[in-house]
């Protein structure tokens, strides 16, 4: 296999597909990256055996071939050079030789049939869409992804597409999110889960404006540009997430996000390491934020200015949990929904682009004066 490449483009190319190299591989075959020739350009392939990455480049293919080339090396290399033109000799004893006019590289390579066969999607059913509308979707679902491996089906965010709009849920116990678009549609329902270190990539490598999702029974395919991403589906059921969404919040707070958001952080300092509980005191038109920590004798209280005309509650929450919803709403103001003390609190935005709906819950913590 012979081919002539730009450094500047296959260092790209490389750092695509990367993040399917794993960091401990089970298997040698596993730290490399698979180079082919494909229709006069250069296809390179990685995996970990739950995700694959496909990138393809621009090459002058002088001979036709395959190898499998070391990735960590071969891109650290890469890395430091300036944007030259890189010359690849790969002899039949899978010995990669590699030069620019700054000098000679060598590598040895490994056979391409010894590389791990990577899913066939050609029998799954595929939907268009935005790029950007996936993309969307993923940040503002992933931050409520569960990392406990005892619920495996919440360690990623389920999709459900039907006739006439989609669904994105992500939840981990503590809080939930929802984000409805109607402009991704399927005329056959379809619904998975995807997981977590797949939304990671995905949310980062593709680069082109239109993505085709392709799902089978064990894997979706997400394509765009000149990228290609396979991961392994979870194949669990997913929780009855509607099930704890309150129906009968009826008490609404309006607060400017920005500045409950940066009142949440600075009261959340002074509160227990250990809980990270804070209050929230409502009354009419003004809402109170509180944090103590008895063990080390500090507490802290903000009033900032709302829009609420409903009767005195005070409720509490984990400050990380309550900022990351707030983070995450879009737009400059943000809608509370409680009923009482013990129940969910929901957030929305008060602003919502046409055909998105957007719904975070957030759990509330049990405080001493109502335990």
């Amino acid at each position: 296999m012979k081919f002539n490449v730009s450094s500047s483009d296959l260092n790209q190319g490389l750092a695509a597909v990367f993040g399917a190299v794993p960091s401990k591989a089970t298997l040698p075959i596993l730290e490399t990256v698979l180079f082919e020739s494909e229709e006069g350009r250069l296809k390179l392939t990685a995996t970990d055996l739950e995700i694959s990455i496909i990138e393809y480049i621009d090459a002058e293919i002088e001979e036709e071939g395959a190898v499998a080339i070391p990735a960590k090396r071969l891109l650290e290399t890469l890395r430091q050079l300036p944007d030259i033109s890189v010359f690849f000799d790969v002899d039949p004893s899978h010995n990669v030789k590699f030069k620019t006019d700054k000098g000679n590289y060598k590598l040895m390579g490994e056979e391409a049939d010894e590389f791990p066969e990577i899913p066939n999607m050609n029998e799954g059913m595929t939907l268009t869409t935005e790029t950007e509308l996936v993309q969307d979707a993923i940040g503002k679902t992933m931050f409520a992804v569960s990392t406990d491996d005892l619920r495996p089906a919440m360690m990623g965010v389920y999709f459900d597409i039907s006739e006439t709009e989609s669904k994105f849920v992500a939840t981990d116990g503590h809080r939930l999110v929802r984000f409805v678009n109607r402009n991704l549609k399927s005329e056959k329902p379809v619904s998975f889960i995807v997981p977590d270190k797949a939304l990671n990539l995905i949310s980062k490598a593709l680069d082109g404006a239109d993505c085709d999702l392709t799902v089978s029974d064990d894997h979706a395919q997400f394509k765009s540009g000149n990228t290609i991403i396979i991961t392994r589906l979870i194949n669990e059921q997913y929780p009855n997430y509607e099930s704890v969404i309150p129906r009968d919040n009826d008490k609404e707070l309006t607060v400017d996000k920005n500045q409950m958001l940066s009142t949440v952080k600075r009261v959340s300092v002074f509160s227990s390491s250990t809980t990270r509980q804070i209050r929230l005191q409502l009354s009419p038109d003004k809402l109170t934020i509180r944090a103590e920590d008895i063990d080390m004798s500090s507490e802290a209280k903000e009033t900032i200015a709302c829009d609420y005309s409903f009767d005195d509650m005070e409720i509490g929450f984990n400050a990380k949990y309550l900022a990351d919803v707030l983070s995450n709403v879009d737009g400059e103001e943000a809608k509370f929904e409680f009923s009482t003390p013990n129940r969910a609190g929901i957030v929305k935005p008060v602003e919502e682009s046409e055909g998105e709906e957007m719904l975070m819950l957030v759990m509330p913590v049990m405080l001493n004066n109502y335990a």
